[in-house]
């Protein structure tokens, strides 16, 4: 990336104090050596289980309508579940907007984090009101305590980061939704925070051809850990080295025509849970993957920075780095664990950067 100085000097003009870092997190990667592909991480606890589990896609089971939550705006909330290749339940919520477009919804699958359920984090993101106002359904699908006692979905693992885990589980109740409603299958995008964050990485990793653009919230970079003691270095301290460039290129090699992956990368500069080097190097993946090479736009808000990063015209990587915030929401419901209502509003604007954004 030949013009990561100007980035460079722009930063430095601007008195930012991670500079240094993105100048590192841009410079130009080079060609790793051939490797076997490695998989992603974000979030995950100390008790998270290792243990591999390759769950092929399942047949879907009926939609149950359930009560109204205080989660969801005017529209239907509604929940069924999928059992996947053990007979495990994984459970689900959907909101359905009440303004609906007659050419079809977009839909924004989010993933929970550790110690939350999808209800959980449907209200404190408060997605639901903002997607109301937009036309998009909104899936929530929820990693069940028997799968993990914390509710961690399992990114770090090497099967899961490959495809396995419980990816075809996600993806059979992605499909479900898609056969029952009115759904605009060029704009599906898939967002998280930690864990849930580690999560939608590896789902549209794996599938690219159905997710249009990505929302990860203080998310671990992809590619790294493969054990829960694993996982803990990774939110502590990245992926360490080259191992997100090879990661990203292994994605690439597995993927010879990956149409790239438009994404919108949130971190509070407080977040000592998972730390923001996570952010620099999922920021370093995503311009190898999007194959950006122009520098960045630098724009200095109270309390928040925006880093973009555009294809021509077109903005293809959005980096969010938010002053003084901490392991939650940026802008959710503070009456929940995981939520600072603390400016900027991550779910308004990641719904705004995927508008930009359809799967051709």
């Amino acid at each position: 990336m030949a013009k990561t100085g100007k980035l460079l000097r722009s930063l430095i003009r601007a008195g930012t104090r991670t500079a240094k870092l993105f100048a590192a997190a841009t410079a130009p990667p080079k060609p790793p050596k051939p490797r076997k592909p490695r998989a992603a991480k974000p979030g995950a606890t100390s008790s998270a289980s290792a243990a591999p589990l390759a769950v092929r896609a399942t047949r879907p089971v009926r939609t149950v309508a359930s009560a109204p939550s205080p989660a969801v705006a005017p529209g239907k909330w509604l929940s069924g579940y999928v059992p996947n290749a053990v007979g495990q339940r994984m459970n689900y919520w959907l909101y359905l907007p009440d303004n609906r477009s007659e050419k079809g919804m977009p839909l924004v699958v989010m993933l929970h984090g550790c110690q939350q359920t999808a209800t959980q984090f449907a209200q404190g993101t408060r997605m639901n009101l903002h997607a109301e106002k937009m036309g998009c359904a909104v899936l929530y699908p929820q990693q069940s305590a028997s799968s993990h006692p914390h509710r961690c979905w399992k990114w770090y693992e090497r099967a899961t980061q490959e495809g396995g885990g419980d990816v075809p589980t996600i993806i059979s109740i992605i499909h479900k939704v898609l056969t029952q409603y009115d759904i605009d299958r060029s704009r599906i995008y898939v967002a998280g925070i930690s864990a849930g964050a580690g999560m939608a990485h590896i789902l549209a990793l794996n599938h690219p051809g159905l997710f249009a653009a990505i929302g990860l919230h203080s998310g671990p970079v992809f590619g790294a850990g493969h054990s829960s003691l694993g996982a803990l270095s990774v939110m502590k301290h990245g992926a360490l080295g080259m191992n997100a460039d090879i990661a990203a290129h292994a994605i690439l090699q597995r993927h010879q025509q990956f149409p790239g992956m438009p994404a919108i990368l949130f971190q509070g500069e407080s977040d000592n849970v998972v730390k923001s080097i996570n952010q620099i190097e999922l920021t370093r993946q995503s311009l190898l993957l999007n194959r950006l090479s122009a520098p960045a736009k630098l724009t200095e808000k109270r309390h928040y920075r925006l880093l973009d990063y555009y294809e021509g015209r077109k903005l293809m990587l959005r980096v969010a780095q938010v002053e003084k915030l901490e392991h939650a929401w940026s802008g959710g419901d503070a009456s929940l664990k995981f939520n600072d209502r603390s400016g900027p509003n991550a779910s308004k604007m990641m719904l705004g950067f995927f508008a930009r954004h359809r799967r051709v």
